[in-house]
């Protein structure tokens, strides 16, 4: 069934259930001898369908019901969306992610319902929470309970295939044994590659302020991350910073540029990983929705032509005996990482989905979080001029940083894990529960909740890194100095599950080090060779900028100048526009 349309696959799976109601019907039809008009014989076969949906959702709720009352528990509480199958909360949640801010449709729904509600979209549980202590179950204790589930792989699929962030069991554990050696310490303190990069693309911001116009720094750190991704890689970059940065949408030269090959594939791959976002709000039933055609697929056409003529090359040098031996074999010298992966598998497929995966983590994620927080070193020129402080004081104006240098760098890395909180890459999350499990009361005097078999968990991790009663009064306040001041000691220390940029337990993320180290990197040569960040806001193209409505908000939203949206990670929409002033004394030699 695989050349044929979605909706088409779908119904022939459907068609055993779509068929057992009028079986029904006509079977006691026949059995009884009732004699009846055609027409209300039609109505009969008709009214079979949501009679049929309507048992089996009465009949699942009440096993679920009283197999939670032997446990002493109790079912999270629903939303009270009166609609048939929770249309409304459907049609919020998709509106939330095409027009409104991250968490929007949760956050009202949290405050009036609680931490863990139950939202019931399509007829089907889907628990919403941001409670620590239920995604410390989640993740690490009950880990073993839960798992991405055969839904959630399968929205995923287009895209990541059956990669390390879309499978289960055995296929997650082989990507996973598949990688981890590569992110040993010696491999991630290598800093050559992001040497390189990070000089060519501050050598492409001061040519562009030279010419007068702002950068879109979002864009850049994106072409940077690829490139340095890419290294990592395959051993060879895909030089996307050889392309020239693009212009302000009032710019003369704005549309005069060709798109790079590279730039095509950074465009497709966005754009594939918004479709998959929008599935997953269908859950199963996205196939209804893209009938006709797989709008994620149809996106990774350029993706694959991009990336398919490099994995043959590296697959056609693995022999079968490297192959074999690729399980207890140790990284070689000098190895590139698909270069370690093609020891354990000739098959393209696997191939092109571990390195998908490793994309989305080695490039999106790290470029989001560069974004954010030249973002808020620009409305903090505070901070700003400390850490840049911090810099000088301990790499100088031109030295090259090295790993021990960040290990004594306390405010950069606080400046990193700020930004995190307020805007972590990955602000939403999920897992679906393998065959019902409980998660203990949190206070005492509360109650167990039970997660019936098959629900779905979808986790905020954007929303419970702004709670106030976990992170104090300021939560929605960016302030570095939480990371290193008491409130470590008040908040953080005993409850380490209200932070989780890089998740936990044994799906944690294997390149959090790899990516601090250079965000890192690159912080300290932009911060050498510019003293001061300021946001052009004329630079964002009127469409993208946030809606007037949300400076009657309240928190962080109200203050935001930039227009937040999420595909699979976090971005600004339309990019960062910014200025910055040079030093008198720069890292990279001037332009």
């Amino acid at each position: 069934m695989a050349n044929f349309p979605p909706g088409i696959t779908y119904l022939t799976q459907c068609l055993p259930y779509l068929l057992f109601p009028p079986g029904v019907v006509y079977t006691l039809f026949t059995v009884f001898e009732v004699a009846l008009p055609r027409w209300a014989r039609v109505i009969s076969y008709a009214l079979s369908f949501p009679l049929g949906l309507t048992i089996q959702v009465q009949y699942m709720d009440f096993i679920n019901r009283r197999t939670a009352k032997k446990l002493g528990a109790v079912i999270p509480p629903r939303t009270g969306d009166p609609s048939l199958g929770g249309v409304l909360s459907l049609l919020s949640l998709i509106k939330a992610l095409k027009t409104g801010y991250p968490g929007d449709g949760l956050s009202d729904i949290f405050s009036r319902v609680g931490n863990t509600v139950n939202m019931r979209i399509l007829f089907k549980d889907r628990i919403f929470t941001t409670e620590p202590d239920y995604l410390k179950a989640i993740l690490a204790t009950q880990f073993d309970e839960f798992e991405k589930g055969p839904t959630l792989c399968d929205n995923f699929h287009s895209l990541l295939g059956t990669g390390v962030f879309a499978s289960d069991g055995d296929m997650w554990k082989f990507h996973r044994s598949m990688t981890r050696p590569f992110f040993s310490k010696d491999k991630i303190s290598h800093f050559d590659i992001f040497d390189r990069h990070a000089d060519d693309a501050l050598k492409l911001m001061k040519a562009r302020f030279k010419q007068g116009y702002p950068v879109d720094f979002q864009d850049l750190v994106g072409r940077f991350t690829l490139d340095s991704a890419t290294e990592f890689l395959f051993g060879k970059d895909v030089r996307s910073l050889s392309a020239s940065l693009p212009y302000p949408f009032f710019a003369p030269l704005s549309q005069s540029d060709s798109e790079s090959a590279s730039d095509e594939f950074a465009r497709a791959f966005g754009e594939a990983q918004l479709e998959t976002a929008l599935r997953t709000r269908f859950a199963g039933y996205w196939p209804l929705f893209e009938f006709w055609t797989d709008k994620t697929k149809a996106k990774m056409i350029a993706v694959r032509k991009f990336l398919d003529p490099i994995l043959a090359k590296a697959a056609d040098g693995a022999g079968k005996e490297q192959i074999a031996a690729g399980r207890t074999r140790e990284v070689q010298e000098g190895e590139t990482l698909l270069d370690h992966l093609v020891c354990y598998t000739d098959d393209q497929n696997v191939l092109r989905d571990e390195i998908m995966n490793l994309g989305v983590a080695g490039r999106d994620t790290t470029a989001a979080t560069l974004t954010f927080v030249v973002y808020m070193l620009s409305q903090h020129p505070d901070v700003l001029r400390r850490l840049r402080n911090e810099i000088l004081e301990k790499v100088g104006m031109t030295n090259r940083p090295t790993y021990n240098d960040f290990r004594d760098m306390r405010y950069l890395r606080a400046v990193i894990n700020e930004t995190l909180r307020l805007y972590p890459p990955v602000p939403l999350n999920a897992r679906a529960c393998k065959n019902g499990a409980v998660w203990r009361r949190k206070t005492p005097g509360g109650q167990d909740y039970y997660i019936p078999p098959k629900a779905r968990i979808v986790y905020s991790v954007f929303l419970m890194h702004r709670r106030e009663d976990l992170w104090g009064l300021d939560a929605h306040s960016f302030d570095p100095d939480r990371f290193l001041d008491d409130r470590v000691q008040k908040y953080l220390t005993g409850n380490p599950f209200i932070f989780l940029p890089f998740n936990a337990g044994p799906r944690i993320c294997l390149g959090q080090q790899f990516a601090y180290h250079e965000i890192s990197f690159f912080l300290v040569r932009l911060l050498q060779s510019f003293a001061e960040i300021r946001l052009n806001t004329e630079a964002q193209p009127a469409e993208c900028r946030p809606p007037a409505s949300w400076k009657d908000e309240s928190g962080t939203k109200a203050r935001e100048k930039v227009m937040l949206k999420t595909h699979l990670t976090l971005y600004s929409y339309g990019g960062l526009w910014i200025d910055m002033t040079a030093s008198t004394v720069s890292a990279v030699d001037e332009v």
